[in-house]
């Protein structure tokens, strides 16, 4: 029989998984714009100007199917998961309506100079455009990783007991907005996230960078684009291991249940670090595992010694799944590693351009890209399954116990599973409609490249290349009435 609960999540999942493709990497290409305008505004090199153009343009259809693809996720809400709608409609009411005013305003007010007035605003109002569009989203990252935050560690409201439908039921309302909005996991977990935007931003670039050079093709725009996107993939990917080492030890102190799954730590003691490994849920081991003993204690405490709780201290009832968050931690943490790696190893190589020389090195950046993608989405997976079975943790505000909510409690009473598998049949086949137009448009443009904005000028037609088709036709009528013309003139003149 199909679960309503397992087939609702896994909806959802998909959706915003598939969703999740875009909001990084419009951000990441955000920041590199931002950084080629600039370079255009300080040298008024026509070359940075024509770079920027062509991000401009991959930038505008990523962000076109990341809006379209982010409103399905909303009516999912309402649909399949009404019950805990109404348990955080206040919080998220306000979180989203900030969304609304700082972000959509900021970035759609903008968005039109950024695409179409490269010939119509000066060069420092485009520059502007560009900063406020980069702007504007990462504000909506804030306001949804504040909402999801909240989920992990709430703050800052008090739940209301109610009826409804003659059973009782339970709200979370705001008694402290920006307590709310800087919950304990809230900075944390946002910086990881827009740090992890910038690495595939960057990794992007240099994908497509290191394409053209492979194919000596737009040599001039891939060694415009290439350094910078390096020096950007390479910073925020040490900032990643910082960001992720402080999100770890939040963790520990708010949501230990979580930890627990991330290193397969059964037993409350000191804590080894595992490298990989199979973690076995019912033997409370991890087989075939490479570890570090008591790493994971000095990482977390600076002492080997000193005990992390394992999930042995957790009820039965709330201890979350082991295999898939174990696993997919671990992926992310070892593609941020091969991440610095790669980036530090190559920065030496921008030394008189030796990069450009190594084919193999450069072949390994057109495929890297794919590893951003994936650590993006390992680590929400890692996240999100992690908290299981709580959809909002319980808590403790100014003394008093707050309830939670579980996963099972926030269904809607009257979804049924054969709506959701059909539901999911149907948005899985309009996505993947959605994926292959996306790859087919974006390869279009690639293979097209950077355009030279002198291109863009219309000049007539030589000699050589009459026009043709319709442009032949009007060409005919034209000289039919200037021959008129001249016919006139000359009995005039008689």
């Amino acid at each position: 029989m199909m679960d309503v609960e397992l087939l609702s999540r896994l909806q959802f999942a998909g959706t915003i998984m598939f969703h999740y493709l875009f909001p990084p990497l419009t951000i990441g290409l955000g920041l590199i714009m931002v950084l080629l305008e600039f370079q255009w505004l300080r040298t008024r090199d026509i070359g940075w100007n024509h770079a920027a153009r062509f991000w401009t343009r991959i930038f505008a259809l990523n962000f076109a199917l990341g809006v379209a693809t982010g409103i399905v996720m909303e009516f999912e809400f309402g649909t399949n998961w009404a019950a805990y709608s109404r348990f955080v409609g206040d919080v998220f009411g306000s979180a989203l309506a900030a969304e609304g005013i700082f972000a959509f305003f900021l970035e759609s007010g903008f968005l039109a100079v950024l695409v179409f007035g490269w010939d119509r605003v000066g060069p420092k109002m485009h520059f502007f455009s560009s900063l406020m569009v980069w702007l504007g989203g990462m504000f909506s990252a804030v306001w949804i990783v504040v909402a999801n935050s909240w989920q992990q560690t709430p703050a800052g409201y008090h739940v209301v007991e109610y009826t409804l439908n003659d059973h009782i039921a339970y709200r979370a309302e705001i008694t402290d907005f920006w307590a709310m909005v800087f919950n304990p996991s809230s900075v944390d977990r946002l910086t990881h996230v827009l740090i992890g935007a910038m690495i595939l931003g960057a990794f992007f670039v240099l994908s497509i960078s290191a394409f053209y050079l492979l194919r000596n093709r737009h040599v001039d725009f891939a060694k415009r684009c290439f350094p910078i996107a390096l020096w950007v993939a390479a910073i925020f990917s040490v900032l990643a291991l910082v960001s992720g080492h402080d999100q770890a030890k939040t963790v520990s102190k708010t949501q230990p249940a979580k930890l627990a799954a991330f290193e397969g730590h059964f037993e409350t003691g000191p804590g080894d670090l595992y490298l990989f490994g199979w973690p076995d849920a019912s033997a409370k081991t991890v087989h075939g595992a490479v570890r570090v003993p008591g790493m994971l204690s000095w990482l977390l405490y600076n002492d080997t010694q000193k005990p992390v709780t394992g999930l042995d201290a957790i009820p039965a009832d709330q201890q979350p799944p082991v295999w898939l968050p174990f696993q997919m931690y671990h992926l992310m943490v070892g593609l941020g590693m091969f991440f610095i790696v790669l980036t530090l190893g190559t920065l030496p190589l921008l030394w008189r351009g030796r990069v450009y020389r190594q084919r193999w090195l450069l072949w390994i950046f057109v495929f890297a890209v794919v590893g951003p993608f994936i650590a993006n989405q390992a680590g929400w997976i890692a996240a999100e399954v992690g908290r299981q079975p709580w959809i909002v943790y319980p808590s403790i505000q100014d003394g008093v116990e707050m309830r939670g909510l579980r996963t099972s409690e926030g269904l809607s009473e009257s979804v049924r599973a054969s709506q959701v598998l059909w539901s999911i049949i149907l948005f899985g086949s309009v996505y993947l409609l959605l994926f292959i137009i996306w790859i087919y448009v974006l390869n279009e443009k690639i293979q097209h490249g950077p355009t030279d904005p002198e291109q863009h000028r219309q000049t007539p037609p030589t000699p050589d290349a009459p026009p043709e088709g319709l442009l032949a036709l009007e060409a005919d009528r034209l000289a039919g009435g200037a021959h008129l013309l001249d016919s006139d003139s000359r009995t005039e003149g008689a």
